[in-house]
């Protein structure tokens, strides 16, 4: 990987992490951690079925009397909460709101999915209340579900929400359809996918939990949480469910063990664990289990599309057609509708296409509700895109490399505007491809395929030149406050949950204000100490709160400054910040930053703060090319080589960067090779554990070639594109047009859908030789 650089600190520095030492160590502070005094054990009673009414008709009375359990809540317990609302639904292309069905935090008398909470269980261990939670007598009605999105518009199938008349929760759009349908009418060539973009559920190391504490006296909720940001549950806790100033909610994020986006949203064991603690005056804790987790958790992706790309007879693209089913459950889950929304705005990549329509309908079904997952639409869209671009490749006779370079957008149309309404405001793709191309050595792929062959093995390679949209419009508040110790601190409103914001944070800190990593404090996660936040998701912490932290610390190494040349009785632009101490410069006067901050009297002279806004997202790009094996007696397929060549526009540290991209790269050829959830007929999960979900384990993976090649964004102040997803946007297209080479080379197939699993392979190909036989 290039852009290394033998700077200790600042922007670039390879720094390593300064969290893992703790977290390596077992001394990470994560929520099962967390055990206040007196505190009680919470279990959520889960429907069994996917649709029906229920009724609890006994068994209250003896599950509250059993020893140990404290509270049995159900929905009449909570009835005076308000539902769970989802702010990501947005204006239908004819101009009406789109109608969010109410979500209540216990269900009433109805439930929509297996999993749907009916009643919280309270008691002194997990295991009393999960044995009072099996006293509960529950009535239950089974009807039939509509588990299937591909069937959910049929006129017979089940209705989610039956006053709402249909399946259908909305419609999107972007683009000009009479411009794109005259495209197609004068095009030479059309072509055409459907494409079943598979459903995930999310997997992280550590599942959500909470601890909620009441403070009788001041009416004050304490949430200590599993979050991707804390001020956005609080907004919506005071504001939406529990109606009262939002002051007297104090959100708490510890420690966290990966997020994906999963752990942006509330869920109803936090307002039902809030209002447990309230009733009973002790702290309760709920935990999910890993088999909880399957099915309460969001889930993601879940589309089936069907593209059309018009040609002229030269290969270039005049228009994009793109008819999006998405699945968002059984119901508008917080940010779900505007996943497939904001997402198809990204439907024409890299690529000058003058026209584009896009539709999204969004239906219901009797499933764990859909939301963000890392990339949030994006990866959708760049998988559409990119399937399609090979497709029209094979269909003109053109090399997968020859008909992007044809269609990029140049460098010099930049700023350009897409026909779905996208800005880009850099980016030199056919750079990028080069370079993978050379890095992947393309140009000897054909030796190594006859290789394979004299083996009994399929070999394929397959790119993807990808672009994303991230780092949204907004601004994240940085503060840095020195202490009479010597210590920065850092207060910021993002919320690491594994990617390293202290590290990059520190190594700004570090080099404006002359210090070491073990002199900073970074503070995120408690909406008491930091007053503001947009918490994380989007890839927005660094490019955010980097410009916020670099400006704050600069304003506070000139009050540093201004306090040591009164004391040293110099001027403050003869005075260097230098190994934790404020130098004349070309002399060994000094002093240390504690005696700076004892001299200043005033902790309000050692404090700055900044915000930087941006006022439009930015876009990393990139090329992904992945070479591979298929056994065809077994279907298996063995990665050969993978490499990666990406615009972040700037690095800030190349280690964290790698991290960031091999681990949003296996997210991708998890999904292309391996994960796949399964409902049956009547909504029950049949891949409800990992016994039945594969992830990718390191045999699935390859050693990584990654490079950066750098083109800075001129709508963020330090020019970072962001990258927390870009792994995930680019990698499922890449591995699935390999795969599809493999077989179009030898058995003629030109399509298969994610997963691309032993049996499905082994299916396909022995069914083409068959065929061909």
């Amino acid at each position: 990987m290039n852009e290394m650089t033998t700077a200790k600190f600042g922007i670039g520095a390879p720094a390593r992490r300064m969290e893992d030492e703790a977290f390596i160590t077992g001394h990470g502070h994560y929520i099962e951690d967390y055990q206040p005094e007196g505190a009680l054990f919470a279990c959520v009673v889960r429907s069994p079925i996917a649709s029906g009414s229920f009724q609890i008709t006994g068994g209250l009375d003896e599950a509250r009397s059993q020893p140990g359990v404290h509270l049995v809540l159900t929905y009449p317990d909570i009835a005076h909460l308000g539902p769970l609302p989802s702010p990501g639904a947005g204006p239908q292309v004819d101009g009406s709101d789109t109608v969010v069905p109410e979500r209540t935090v216990l269900c009433k008398d109805r439930v929509r999915f297996v999993g749907d909470p009916v009643a919280f269980v309270v008691a002194e261990t997990r295991a009393a209340a999960e044995d009072a939670a099996e006293l509960l007598e529950i009535d239950w009605e089974p009807e039939a579900a509509a588990a299937d999105p591909a069937h959910a518009l049929d006129a017979d199938a089940p209705l989610v929400w039956p006053d709402h008349g249909s399946n259908l929760a909305f419609t999107y759009g972007h683009g000009d359809e009479a411009s794109t349908e005259a495209a197609f009418a004068r095009a030479d060539k059309v072509a055409k996918l459907t494409l079943v973009n598979n459903r995930l559920v999310t997997n992280y190391m550590e599942t959500r939990g909470c601890v909620a504490e009441y403070d009788a006296e001041t009416g004050r909720y304490t949430l200590t949480v599993v979050s991707q940001g804390g001020h956005g549950m609080k907004r919506i806790l005071a504001g939406s469910v529990f109606k009262i100033d939002p002051e007297l909610i104090h959100v708490i994020t510890p420690d966290v063990g990966g997020g994906f986006g999963t752990k942006i949203f509330l869920y109803p064991e936090y307002p039902l664990s809030m209002v447990a603690a309230e009733k009973l005056g002790r702290p309760v804790k709920w935990i999910s289990s890993r088999s909880e987790a399957f099915l309460s958790d969001s889930q993601g992706r879940d589309n089936i599309t069907t593209a059309e790309l018009a040609l002229d007879a030269d290969g270039r693209f005049l228009g994009l057609k793109v008819d999006l089913i998405a699945n968002m459950g059984a119901y508008l889950h917080q940010f779900g509708p505007f996943v497939p929304r904001g997402g198809t705005t990204m439907s024409p990549g890299v690529y000058d296409i003058p026209s584009a329509h896009v539709t999204v309908r969004g239906v219901y079904t009797n499933t764990v509700p859909l939301d963000a997952y890392r990339g949030a639409g994006r990866p959708e869209a760049a998988y559409v895109i990119e399937r399609l671009v090979d497709e029209a490749a094979r269909m003109t006779g053109m090399t997968p490399d020859a008909i992007r370079k044809l269609n990029f957008i140049p460098p010099e149309k930049m700023p350009y505007e897409t026909a779905t309404g996208r800005i880009y405001d850099s980016g030199e793709f056919a750079g990028h491809l080069d370079r993978a191309m050379e890095l992947a050595d393309w140009a000897g792929f054909e030796a190594r395929a006859a290789d394979s062959a004299s083996r009994g093995k399929l070999r394929g390679i397959g790119l993807t030149c990808y672009i994303e949209a991230c780092a949204f419009p907004g601004g994240e508040t940085a503060t840095v406050e020195l202490g009479d110790d010597g210590i920065v601190t850092l207060l910021i409103g993002t919320q690491s949950n594994g990617q390293g914001h202290a590290t990059a944070y520190s190594q700004v800190i570090a080099d404006r204000l002359g210090i070491d990593f073990d002199q900073i404090k970074v503070i995120q996660g408690d909406t008491d100490r930091v007053k503001t936040g947009g918490g994380t998701g989007g890839s927005r912490s660094i490019p955010l709160g980097l410009p916020s932290v670099n400006l704050a610390s600069g304003d506070l190494s000139d009050k540093i400054k201004a306090i040591a040349a009164d004391n040293l009785e110099v001027a403050a632009e003869d005075l260097e910040l230098v190994d934790g101490h404020v130098r004349i410069v070309g002399t060994d006067r000094q002093m240390s930053l504690s005696e700076v901050a004892k001299a200043a009297g005033d902790p309000s002279l050692l404090t700055a703060s900044n915000r930087v806004e941006q006022d439009k997202p930015t876009f990393p790009n990139g090329t992904h090319i992945c070479e591979l094996e298929i056994d065809p007696d077994t279907g298996r397929v063995a990665i050969q080589r993978y490499t990666v060549v990406d615009d972040f526009g700037v690095t800030v540290n190349p280690i964290l960067l790698a991290g960031q991209v091999y681990g949003g790269i296996v997210q991708g050829i998890g999904q292309a090779l391996l994960e796949n959830t399964v409902y049956d007929e009547e909504g029950q999960l049949l891949t409800a554990s990992m016994l039945d979900y594969a992830l990718p384990r390191a045999d699935d993976v390859p050693f990584f070639q990654f490079e950066t090649r750098n083109v800075p964004t001129t709508s963020n102040a330090l020019g970072i594109k962001g990258a927390g997803e870009a792994g995930t946007v680019g990698s499922a297209s890449a591995v699935m047009n390999a795969i599809v080479d493999a077989l179009a080379r030898e058995v003629g197939v030109t399509h298969v859908d994610m997963p691309a699993t032993p049996a499905k392979l082994w299916s396909l190909i022995a069914e083409a030789r068959k065929t061909a036989a």
